[in-house]
């Protein structure tokens, strides 16, 4: 019935399947690393790898040779010890001091070979060192040859030797350079592995050139200094001598030489830098000064009155602003932010092959342009309103006037209308801005960039700005961009330089001041958001920015407050013989040579009160001058009649026929014609009627009827 199970045995089961530990996994061949292959070197690599090789095997030779040599100088040391002992044995003191002298010998060669020991386990050569139970040698007066540690302190490699070793290492760049063009394509991988492998050769450079190296940089420092402090040397030395006047004269007789020119500009400012140790002994600064502006106007081309004006304004950089000037400023563009943004319409046109980038952190609407395959002035983008060609200085005065939602702005003098569609986009088509120019056929230029701008909330005019006031006023908001004299822009207008004279600037000075009070005149001081005028122009002239900015504090209700912008310059409040009102440093300036923008002035003022300063004094002093006027008429008046009724003649009345045909229908006396009315009368201009009652209505002959 089947074999019975013994209990006393009992057979151990294995376990179970869950108890089984999972095998560790097996992957396929081409994942599987094999460990015995040796990682493939670039081209590279290998030349480093063998640089290396060389120079591990040039160490061990100068090893050899160094033991070598030092083994010979052992064997002569001792030997002249020997024949040294063998004299001196009758002379006990000097034996005595040989001894002494046999002691201090046997602590240096100790220490010598101690550092030999150290040498060899750094470099990894592993040599028996020497007993230490070696007889004693006496030291020679003679100095170790080749180079060791013990002379380290004192001797120093050959220039010979550098040169060498500053060559090799320009070779190795070069062979390195030359195959850069090989491993262009290498994975991040091999690009760690390089930066790897030159710190394992820095440190595996030989002590002697790591000291080359250090030498090497020390020795260009001392170059360098020495050459400044010889042109530093030669420059206080030498003093500059103006030419005379003989000089002169031949120079213009001849074509100009633009580079003797240049050369006596740097040489008469470097005189002005220091004027007192510099100058010639019989020379003033007016003198430096004439020359230096004869000869910028020869080498840049300006006339002597706009080049004095600029030399006052830029002293110390005027070359940097006239160099400036030669050169053109880089493109810019703004996005209309009421159908794109900046991001979409940056891709959009660098997909059309437009180089460009933002315009800076102060704005976020401006694309600076740097090349373009395509015109900018004909893209779709352009055509469909996305962006206008703007002037990266003309969104300043915007910026500064901050115009709000649902505001009445006035833009004065707004042709072509850059200014107008950005207050336009701001306010995001809310309010009414009012557009104006006095010129008929530059405001046909707005009229076409609003409707490509999508702008709906602009009402274009076309009046003087100087009489805008009597026309409409009561403004949240004014910005005036003021015709100028363009000095701020003559990379774009290069006849300014010979163009514009004195009388130039103060025709401009005085429109300016006209169009800022009427601007002023048109704001509203009771507005509850705004009640700010804003002032710029294209230029840099003190006549034309603080002196008008000075003239509407003194003749307003006005103050200065701050623009909002981050940067620029501040305005002048002492500049020559005037000086201005302090808060005139809240004022901003740009120019092409600092900003890389157009030459520009900032300004924005508040206005506090509606009144006019002096207004109410004139009315009065009007008004009592007429009353005196028509007093003085009565008293002739008077006169006249006293004098008729003495002499006791009748007044002669004028008796004249009537035409035939009407009515004679006049009274004695109550002639219209002999009448006198005493009365003032008011003439208005275009509103002038001959005849006139006392009620001031005026009465028309009837026309005669025809008798039948």
């Amino acid at each position: 019935m089947g074999r019975k199970r013994d209990p006393t045995q009992v057979v151990k089961s294995g376990p179970g399947k869950k108890a089984k530990k999972q095998q560790p996994p097996t992957f396929p061949g081409l994942l599987t690393e094999d460990k015995t292959e040796t990682k493939k070197l670039s081209s590279r690599q290998k030349k480093r790898l063998k640089n290396r090789e060389e120079k591990r095997q040039k160490f061990l030779s100068m090893k050899k040779e160094k033991e070598e040599s030092y083994q010979k100088l052992k064997a002569m040391k001792k030997s002249k010890q020997v024949e040294e002992s063998k004299e001196n044995k009758s002379n006990n003191n000097n034996r005595k001091r040989k001894i002494s002298k046999q002691e201090s010998s046997e602590e240096e060669e100790d220490e010598d070979d101690a550092e030999l020991e150290d040498e060899s386990e750094e470099d990894g050569i592993n040599e028996e060192a020497e007993s230490s139970d070696e007889e004693e040698v006496e030291s020679s007066d003679e100095d170790p040859q080749g180079y060791t540690d013990d002379n380290k302190l004192w001797l120093k490699p050959s220039k010979r030797k550098m040169d060498e070793d500053v060559s090799e290492s320009e070779e190795e760049d070069e062979n390195d350079s030359d195959d850069d063009g090989d491993d262009d394509n290498m994975d991040d991988e091999f690009d760690s592995d390089e930066d790897e492998e030159d710190e394992d050769e820095n440190e595996d450079m030989l002590p002697i050139e790591k000291a080359a190296k250090k030498l090497n940089k020390k020795q260009e420092k001392d170059r360098k200094l020495a050459e400044a402090e010889l042109q530093t040397n030669i420059s206080e030395m030498e003093k500059y001598t103006l030419p005379s006047g003989q000089e002169i004269e031949k120079e213009s007789q001849q074509p100009p030489d633009l580079q003797l020119i240049l050369q006596r500009i740097k040489e008469v400012q470097h005189v002005l830098g220091d004027f007192k140790g510099r100058r010639e002994p019989d020379r003033t600064r007016q003198d430096y000064l004439d020359q230096l502006i004869k000869d910028l106007c020869a080498y840049y081309s300006y006339n002597e009155f706009l080049m004095e004006k600029l030399v006052q304004l830029f002293p110390h950089e005027i070359s940097e602003f006239l160099e400036a000037n030669e050169v053109q400023r880089p493109v810019t563009i703004r996005t209309n932010t009421l159908k794109t943004r900046r991001r979409d319409l940056a891709q959009a046109l660098i997909n059309r092959g437009v180089n460009l980038d933002p315009i800076g952190k102060w704005s976020k609407v401006g694309l600076v342009v740097y090349d373009s395959q395509v015109p900018l002035g004909a893209t779709p983008e352009y055509l469909a309103g996305h962006y206008i060609i703007q002037g990266g200085s003309s969104f300043l005065p915007v910026m500064a006037l901050a115009p709000q939602e649902n505001e009445r702005i006035l833009d004065m003098s707004s042709a072509p209308g850059g200014k107008t569609t950005h207050i336009a986009s701001l306010m995001k088509n809310t309010g009414v801005i009012f557009a104006n120019d006095a010129n008929k056929d530059r405001a046909k230029a707005i009229v076409g960039n609003v409707h490509r701008m999508g702008i709906t909330n602009t009402v274009i005019c076309n009046y003087d700005g100087r009489k805008f006031p009597s026309v409409m006023h009561g403004f949240d908001r004014v910005l005036l961009d003021a015709p100028c004299s363009g000095t701020g822009v003559i990379a774009k207008d290069t006849e300014v330089k010979m163009n514009k004279d004195e009388k130039d600037i103060q025709r401009c000075s005085h429109l300016q001041r006209e169009l800022l009070l009427a601007a002023i005149d048109c704001c509203d001081a009771k507005s509850s958001t705004g009640g700010y005028i804003v002032y710029s122009t294209c230029s840099i002239l003190v006549d034309e920015n603080e002196s008008v900015i000075e003239y509407a504090l003194n003749k307003r209700n006005v103050k200065l407050v701050p623009t909002g912008l981050d940067f620029g310059k501040e305005g002048y409040v002492n500049f020559e013989r005037h000086r201005f009102h302090p808060n005139m440093k809240l004022t901003r300036r740009f120019y092409p040579h600092t900003h890389n923008l157009d030459g520009f002035f900032v300004a924005k003022l508040k206005k506090f009160s509606n009144k006019i300063p002096g207004a109410e004094e004139k009315t009065r002093v009007a008004t009592e001058m007429a009353d005196s006027v028509n007093v003085a008429e009565d008293v002739k008046k008077e006169v006249a009649v006293k004098g008729e009724n003495q002499s006791g003649e009748e007044p002669v009345k004028d008796n004249k026929d009537t035409a035939p045909g009407k009515k004679d229908n006049k009274k004695k006396g109550s002639s219209k014609w002999n009448k006198k009315d005493t009365a003032k009368k008011t003439f208005k201009p275009g509103k002038f009627k001959k005849f006139k009652n006392n009620d001031g209505k005026s009465k028309q002959k009837k026309k005669p009827k025809s008798k039948n």
